[in-house]
């Protein structure tokens, strides 16, 4: 689609790359945050709202089901409107619904509908911070970028496990979405403004569309075990005996090593930029085994498998975006959104499978479950990766 990836940076305007940088990960952090609260603050809500795992699953389902929905007629939309534009306007929804959770959800019915409703702004966001890095940011720091980007996710599951301490156990849990809400305002101003010559892009058709579906089918069921981390950790570690601060805190643990891992992965994947789709199956592999100790009582099973989990399970989506605008520089959102589509969609199938399975049965046999999902995410990797390579060697 395009110019070939080796020519991306012919389109790039290159003078305020870390302006760029700074817009993608506080767009980021404020667009996906309302879902990662709700699994924080799980026992918190839950026992207002009288909800079981079940429904925990049903909420954060709904959520990236909405995102799945609006993920290609928010890709259509960065294309034609522009990046800028659309960040500001996910930003605002997504402050809205944190809000509205905190003002009138008073059932699992409601908090359902608001987060479904809010969710296109996870859509918006997202892909129009790819495309933002795809455009300033110059492409032997892309991967490094990428990575950066993404590091938003776990640094809002970060978040999410330091709101349980510090403000649902003292003010309560709808103070903290109020206080989600606020600070994602916050991040309107940081939207670095469109470059005049890059809103319009030609969008052919790729020949790679079939290996991005594959890949897109990866993200799902990658997703829908990585997922069930920042959804389920706490509740999990609750249910084993340990009190829900020190259940807070081993999400935040586990946010702080992805943060790590991501950014990590993003600068290796600039010195190596072909070959990231066969790393990220590989990086999926080591994760199952993280979500195969979870299913192991103790303490120490736990703490490993929250750095696997999160550190190698949960560290790949900025490499796939990586990989994937690096094929399609000129239509980076409408692209991305096909893979974004995997993504939302194991988001939303993952909880509400997974948090069936935990209800009828228990958390050591949804953690297994996850595992196999993940292993079976790497193979179909693996499978995507070799039908790019046939694209050349600078495919993903």
């Amino acid at each position: 689609m395009g110019s070939p990836p080796g020519n991306a940076s012919t389109s790039v305007n290159v003078s305020r790359p870390w302006h760029a940088v700074t817009g993608a990960l506080t767009t980021t952090v404020a667009v996906s945050i309302p879902v990662f609260l709700v699994g924080g603050l799980a026992v918190q809500v839950s026992d207002d709202l009288g909800f079981s795992p079940a429904g925990l699953g049903l909420a954060v389902s709904a959520y990236f089901g909405g995102s799945a929905l609006a993920s290609l007629p928010a890709g259509a939309l960065v294309e034609r409107y522009g990046a800028a534009r659309i960040s500001r306007y996910g930003i605002a929804l997504s402050a809205a619904s944190m809000i509205a959770v905190a003002a009138v959800a008073d059932a699992l019915w409601s908090l359902v509908a608001i987060l479904a409703l809010g969710a296109g702004a996870n859509a918006m966001g997202q892909l129009a911070s790819n495309t933002s890095l795809s455009r300033h940011v110059p492409a032997g720091r892309q991967g490094l970028s990428f990575g950066v980007k993404q590091a938003a996710i776990p640094v809002s599951t970060l978040l999410a496990g330091a709101a349980v301490p510090t403000v649902a156990l003292t003010l309560g849990w709808r103070w903290a979405f109020v206080l989600g809400g606020l600070l994602a305002v916050l991040a309107i101003p940081l939207v670095p403004a469109d470059h005049r010559a890059s809103r319009a892009r030609p969008t052919e058709k790729s020949q790679a569309t079939g290996a991005l579906v594959v890949i897109g089918f990866a993200a799902t069921l990658a997703a829908a075990s990585a997922n069930a981390l920042g959804t389920f950790l706490v509740d999990s570690a609750v249910a084993r005996g340990i009190a829900p601060g020190p259940a807070g805190l081993s999400l935040t643990l586990g946010s702080a090593v992805c943060v790590t891992a991501r950014i990590v992965g993003g600068w290796q994947a600039d010195r190596r930029p072909g070959r990231q789709v066969g790393v990220i199956a590989g990086l999926l592999a080591f994760g199952a085994v993280g979500l195969l100790l979870l299913a192991v009582p103790g303490p120490v099973p736990l703490i490993a498998g929250v750095v696997l989990g999160f550190g190698l399970g949960w560290s790949w989506p900025g490499l796939m975006n990586f990989a994937v605008v690096r094929l399609h520089p000129q239509a980076p959102a409408a692209a991305t959104s096909i893979t974004q589509t995997g993504v939302y969609a194991g988001g939303c199938v993952g909880p509400l499978g997974l948090g069936a399975v935990a209800a009828l049965a228990d958390y050591p046999t949804m953690w297994v479950v996850a595992a196999a999902a993940m292993v079976s995410a790497a193979a179909l990797m693996l499978l995507g990766s070799r039908m790019l390579s046939s694209f050349g060697p600078r495919g993903a």
